[in-house]
């Protein structure tokens, strides 16, 4: 059976979001972060080479990486769904935010939060705050034109997108209140049945920071 092994507060409630939109047949198993501080297990870190969430296993099949897992599941158990053929109108709005959402906008969060305790001394900051000011206007203004980051429907990109605009924007310091779009689209994900069942598996103690925080 499809395993989906998810560390507290990680990228790898993606997966588990995923699966429960396509209401798949799936095991998760819930790693805690360490005690002493907030790292992957040791047992976590042993299922794949890099150490890092999410991980998933099929058989004896063991995969890592967001995207490609998003990728994989779909292809394996997803019908089709989630996923824009070529003959869609909005396949190419569906495959560049897809990419774009690690490649680039969450690189740039990455760089937010390891700058942000030292403060606009680090000559690499102004040019950190204009990219995240350039992602957030785009990201505004794809929401006041769609629905969805891939179009019309809900798809993998937003799969990979909501986890940027809630946990990984709060460990990057950012904030939406200046995004109204971006406010409304968080909300609407947050009241979707199966976004609230895969938050409530993956973080049944409710420590996750939800869609719907601002």
């Amino acid at each position: 059976m499809l395993t989906v092994h998810h560390l507290g507060i990680s990228q790898s409630e993606r997966i588990v979001w995923l699966c429960e939109e396509l209401g798949i047949d799936y095991e998760l198993k819930r790693y805690a972060r360490r005690a002493d501080r907030p790292l992957a297990p040791d047992d976590y870190k042993a299922l794949h080479p890099m150490g890092i969430a999410p991980v998933i296993t099929d058989g004896a099949l063991v995969l890592g990486e967001s995207g490609a897992i998003c990728n994989y599941i779909c292809a394996r158990y997803g019908d089709g769904r989630l996923t824009p053929g070529p003959d869609d109108p909005d396949f190419a709005d569906h495959l560049f935010w897809f990419h774009w959402s690690n490649a680039t906008f969450g690189a740039t969060l990455t760089m937010q939060m390891l700058l942000k305790n030292g403060g606009d001394s680090n000559p690499m900051a102004g040019f950190v705050a204009e990219r995240s000011r350039r992602a957030w206007t785009m990201i505004e203004g794809r929401l006041g034109e769609a629905q969805f980051f891939g179009g019309r429907n809900l798809t993998t990109a937003d799969i990979m997108m909501v986890f940027n605009l809630t946990t990984g924007r709060a460990f990057s310091g950012a904030t939406i209140e200046d995004y109204p779009n971006v406010k409304a689209y968080v909300k609407r994900i947050g009241a979707r049945p199966a976004y609230q069942r895969a938050m409530a598996k993956a973080e049944p103690d409710g420590v996750s920071l939800t869609a719907t925080r601002s």
